[in-house]
């Protein structure tokens, strides 16, 4: 069947922010499984390959001079060095997937988030989610049993430093209830896929809708 030209769109580009253990990694996850229409940004960074990483899917592996000449050239929609090691999402294959009507979600902090809107602002929706609680967030770090004591309080400290951000965002979600949490992600990227501006399509539609009124 031929796409009609209303449903022709430009895709998103989505931030989904958090302390670790609001549940971003879950919530991300879910909407990859069940939504065609949403790909991970894929981001290039200098640091060596973990095993079992492939380059292209995981990351872009490049050398500190490939990444320099990348930021110098423009082809970077936002970096940062972490731990002495660079990272940024390469513009290219972003603006294609958006183009052919992707959404491209960005696992990236408040920082890279506000490059992004110097960048692309128009592509852009910024989410970020809160946890119930201090001490909820505390548990669920816990729970996980992934981390050392140590690293749990690093997080928390962390976590505070985080959240002071979250007036930066364009949605906060308070994620007391994930089923509820993802059933609001759901809906602010329905919303947004029906902005105006990113459905290039419509005036062809209208134009043809009022052909029929007059004809």
């Amino acid at each position: 069947m031929q796409s009609r030209s209303f449903e022709k769109r430009r895709g998103i580009m989505l931030v989904l922010s958090s302390p670790s253990g609001a549940g971003k990694t879950t919530l991300t996850r879910r909407l990859l499984s069940e939504d065609s229409d949403v790909e991970m940004s894929v981001s290039a960074t200098t640091r060596q390959p973990r095993p079992g990483e492939e380059d292209g899917k995981d990351y872009f592996f490049v050398s500190h001079e490939r990444f320099k000449e990348m930021a110098d050239d423009g082809q970077l929609l936002e970096h940062a060095t972490v731990f002495e090691n660079r990272y940024g999402t390469p513009k290219g294959p972003v603006l294609n997937a958006l183009q052919q009507g992707k959404d491209v979600i960005f696992d990236i902090d408040w920082q890279g988030a506000s490059q992004l809107v110097s960048s692309a602002p128009r592509d852009l929706v910024r989410i970020f989610i809160l946890p119930p609680s201090v001490k909820a967030l505390e548990e669920r770090l816990r729970k996980r049993a992934q981390d050392s004591e140590e690293t749990v309080q690093k997080r928390m400290a962390e976590a505070e430093s985080e959240i002071s951000r979250w007036d930066a965002y364009d949605y906060v979600l308070v994620n007391d209830d994930l089923e509820q949490t993802y059933s609001d992600l759901k809906a602010i990227v329905r919303a947004e896929r029906s902005r105006r501006e990113r459905r290039p399509g419509m005036s062809d539609f209208v134009r043809e809708l009022m052909q029929e009124r007059s004809s």
